[in-house]
């Protein structure tokens, strides 16, 4: 998966695709949404919760892209233009049902302490190791769940993904430091509730993920036929994103990022998604004629 917020961006890449793509070439259209699609959907992923919404969400989004290709003037950078109607697409959305089980870190934390904490025996332990996972990353995927909207977005493209403030700022349309104070406002009130609640961040903490998923498994609530976070996926979030930490680490402790930047990414898509649904649509395609 490229990251288009990296360092390693190409912006005549881009610009390349987008030229050939508003002269008519089907092929350079194709090249410049695989080119977004996996990073626009793991961004959406974690925005909405639900792989399923996170999918509607991104063909929402790639086909607005589409119909205003021909509205990108070179003046500024692809990035900035694609990625501003990005963020406008994501914060503006209708509410999924993903978000709908989440109204704020009381009340999800309400819901962890109503979780029992079974005892676990050896052989325990090893059977939930895969299911345990699946249970962090969806409860992770759930504190996220209860920042505001531009909170939550500011922190995936910011911390998760890495973007420097001078990248978040272009494409919220802020200024860098403005960027910076929504982000650490962003940051606080996901750190003081994983300080207060997670045991993964302090062994203090009452919440142990293997025993909340032996309750879970047994109310029904988590089924190893049905994983939707903790897929067979071969890379991690933290592979697209630039070894450093920046300000990070200077405000907060270094775990909080890694484990957000250890979730899995999906990259594998279907012949029969958004790409082909856009290259079939003759309405979509008249733009570009």
């Amino acid at each position: 998966m490229n990251n288009p917020l990296s360092d390693k961006y190409s912006e005549e890449q881009n610009r390349t695709l987008v030229e050939k793509s508003l002269n008519g070439d089907r092929k350079a259209i194709e090249a410049l949404i695989h080119l977004h699609q996996p990073f626009i959907y793991n961004v959406a992923w974690k925005m909405v919760h639900d792989p399923n919404d996170a999918l509607d969400l991104t063909q929402e989004t790639l086909l607005k892209v589409i119909t205003k290709l021909s509205q990108f003037n070179f003046k500024s950078a692809f990035r900035t233009w694609l990625y501003r109607i990005v963020v406008n697409e994501f914060l503006q959305t209708k509410r999924r049902k993903g978000a709908q089980r989440f109204s704020s870190f009381e009340d999800y934390g309400a819901k962890l302490d109503s979780i029992p904490n079974p005892d676990l025996n050896e052989e325990e332990y090893i059977t939930f190791q895969e299911l345990s996972r699946e249970m962090q990353i969806k409860c992770m995927s759930g504190m996220l769940m209860c920042l505001t909207r531009e909170q939550r977005l500011i922190y995936i493209i910011g911390d998760t993904f890495g973007a420097n403030h001078h990248i978040g700022a272009e494409i919220f349309d802020l200024t860098p430091p403005n960027f910076r104070v929504k982000l650490h406002r962003a940051r606080k009130e996901l750190y003081n509730f994983m300080n207060n609640k997670c045991g993964l961040v302090n062994q203090n903490n009452p919440c142990r993920c293997p025993k909340k998923t032996k309750a879970l498994k047994e109310m029904g609530a988590l089924d190893e036929n049905n994983l939707q976070f903790n897929i067979s996926y071969k890379n991690k979030i933290a592979l697209y994103v630039a070894p450093r930490y920046e300000e990070t680490a200077q405000l907060f402790e270094e775990k909080y990022t890694e484990l957000y930047r250890e979730h899995p990414t999906k990259e594998d898509f279907s012949t029969e998604t958004i790409v082909s649904e856009i290259l079939k649509d003759d309405n979509l395609l008249k733009y570009f004629k």
